[in-house]
């Protein structure tokens, strides 16, 4: 990375940063080897939610008798009277407030739907979740009074739907880079937007779209990004594209748009002029939670049907459950399921209690669930073998459904690093307010003291894991354990690579890996120390979810260490040395004519591969793949 770019990077990381809660949070706070306890909420009871049980029973019912999954996929299209029973039942407006006509749910709730969504129909998951999770959700949280009473009443019901349009073609992940740019009119009473955006989820069929832009920033040439409300009857706004053709979710309208001159009056900013990326970050905290929840809606279908064909399917004389091989898979599976839906609500908990800061915690959320469902699938494939690969099953379309899931909404390894810099960040300002502490030590006396009585407590005992259930008690011992061990190596790498972690991914990926797993474990933990103080519940329930729990917190435990040792003996060196020479020739090694690459490989049908020879690659590289 440049000097150029990676200051630009750190300046707007700054400010975001800034603009959020300064107290350290749970997840911020595994980084420094601290496990807070005041800060993790309560593991929420669902089933007292009673209105949102109630709508839940509505729509497994809904599901079960009017989202045909399959005929969606093959149409590439949700009916409308999918969409129009939606509205009716509430849930696109589950989260709205009851002044709008919604039902002002929690998260907590909103999860609750989401989850059974997930686990029926991906792409109906998919359109709801872009509708009401990040659509209106600008609204609610940065409109003013007028705007919430103009737009929010008819995407309240489903009469209208609503778009989130951030990606572009050089802002995928890089939320910041987005360059779509809205000039003051020179009458000043508006903005003057000129730029496109592809791969809107609704924004084709979509009657309000949150667009973000680049504003001028006041006696600079800098520019800041703005979050302004459109409707598809401006002039100058098109659909480039309705429906774009892709790989899975194939029912959601996936569509390129553009701007042309159009003009949006200055009552549609959301916001304040210049904070237009603090909102998009904000709403994506709550897409990511949903993502969370309608994984695990999919995840507990897989671990379902994966243990009933294990029990059914005879092969070699035995059921498939009977082999080790596929034991493996059905407890990573299992236990999978079971901590992806305790980081959901935990997190979704964390968000109804009015933190303001959840930024991190919903990160580490959505690369936890997406890649795990993702293992989840592949393993339920894998279960089934052959049947698995064929339309009659759901499989091959959960496959496709869940492939963008690692992509949407920050690209997980992206979400890694930012993670990791997110929680470094604070571990090395308090490294850097110590050392200029000693350096003028009068008058700084209460900084240094601070840091080295938390230094002495951490090579004394490890931070206390707080249950209430002597059962859990071991269980919690060794992941206060792990915590302090983790925020050790923390402090060692910032130590030896200071500024120069940036640039670190192997291990900003280790870091963030480590971290994520004492977070979901903090989850599971936390909710087995509900579950077994609760006099009230399943006995069966108890030991099943201990089983659970405890098997996820000792394999979590496994790859945390490895992580670890990784750090300081890895192949981070050779992993570079080749991938760079890969770079250079993607050939080299291989033997000589044998590439698949050629006029009958990969080109689209019906065209030839520029670039390609009949065996080989040309000097143009890879032809009709350049642009991927």
């Amino acid at each position: 990375m440049s000097v150029t770019n990676r200051e630009k990077q750190m300046a707007e990381a700054e400010e975001l940063l800034a603009d959020g809660q300064q107290r350290r949070g749970f997840a911020k706070g595994l980084f420094f080897g601290q496990y807070l306890n005041e800060r993790l909420q309560p593991y929420p009871d669902l089933a007292a939610d009673q209105p949102a049980r109630s709508l839940v029973a509505d729509l497994k019912k809904f599901c079960k008798e009017q989202i045909d999954a399959a005929k969606i996929d093959r149409d590439a299209e949700i009916p409308d009277h999918v969409v129009h029973g939606l509205g009716r039942l509430g849930v696109l407006g589950a989260c709205l407030p009851k002044s709008v006509g919604g039902l002002e749910f929690s998260q907590t709730a909103y999860c609750q739907l989401m989850e059974v969504l997930g686990g029926h129909c991906g792409s109906t998951a998919l359109f709801v979740n872009a509708h009401h999770s990040i659509g209106p959700r600008a609204l609610v949280l940065f409109g003013t009074p007028d705007q919430q009473q103009k737009y929010l009443p008819k995407l309240c019901s489903g009469e209208w739907l609503s778009a989130f349009a951030l990606t572009e073609p050089e802002a995928g992940s890089d939320a910041a880079n987005v360059q779509t740019l809205a000039m003051p009119s020179p009458d000043g009473k508006g903005f003057i937007l000129n730029g496109q955006k592809r791969w809107i989820t609704n924004g084709g069929i979509a009657s309000a779209l949150t667009v973000m832009a680049r504003t001028p920033v006041a006696n600079s040439n800098e520019t800041k990004i703005t979050a302004f409300i459109v409707t598809p009857d401006m002039p100058g706004f098109e659909v480039v594209e309705k429906r774009m053709p892709k790989c899975g979710v194939r029912g959601t309208a996936t569509s390129r748009l553009a701007f042309h001159d159009m003009f949006v009056p200055k009552e549609n900013v959301l916001g304040k002029v210049g904070k237009g990326l603090r909102i998009a970050l904000t709403v994506l905290d709550f897409g990511r939670t949903t993502f969370g929840a309608s994984c695990t809606g999919a995840a507990k279908f897989c671990v379902a049907k994966a243990t009933e064909h294990a029990n059914r399917r005879v092969q070699f004389g035995d059921k498939l459950g009977t082999f080790e091989l596929v034991k493996d898979k059905l407890a990573y599976m299992a236990a999978g399921a079971f901590a992806m839906e305790s980081v959901t609500y935990q997190t979704a908990a964390l968000i109804d209690s009015g933190e303001d800061d959840y930024m991190l915690e919903t990160a580490m959320l959505k690369v936890f669930s997406t890649d795990v469902l993702w293992r989840i699938i592949n393993d339920t494939f894998q279960i089934y073998g052959g049947k698995a690969y064929f339309a009659d099953e759901p499989y091959e379309r959960m496959l496709r459904d869940g492939r963008i899931n690692q992509i949407g909404e920050g690209a997980n390894d992206v979400l890694r690093v930012f993670s990791s810099l997110v929680g470094l960040r604070e571990v090395g300002l308090e490294l850097k307010g110590v050392l200029d502490a000693l350096m003028s030590p009068i008058g700084n006396l209460g900084k240094i003291g601070g840091f080295a009585s938390r230094r002495i407590g951490s090579m004394l005992s490890s931070p206390e894991v707080v249950v209430r259930s002597t059962e859990l008690q071991d269980d919690a011992t060794r992941l206060g354990r792990l915590v302090g061990q983790v925020g050790s190596n923390v402090e060692r790498l910032l130590r030896k690579y200071q500024e120069d972690v940036l640039d670190r991914q192997y291990q900003l990926g280790r870091v963030s890996d480590s971290a994520t797993e004492l977070y979901v474990s903090a989850c599971v933990i936390n909710r087995l120390d509900g579950l077994v103080r609760n006099s009230h519940a399943d006995e069966s329930e108890k030991l099943a979810a201990l089983r659970l729990g405890r098997y996820y917190l000792k394999t979590a435990a496994r790859r945390v260490h490895r992580n670890l040792a990784d750090m300081w003996d890895n192949d981070d060196e050779d992993t570079t040395r080749v991938a760079n020479a890969v770079l250079v020739d993607p050939t080299a090694g291989f033997a000589v004519g044998t590439s698949g690459h050629g006029a009958t490989g990969h080109s689209p049908a019906g065209q030839k591969s520029d670039g390609h020879g009949a065996g080989g690659h040309g000097a143009s590289g890879h032809g009709n793949h350049g642009g991927h």
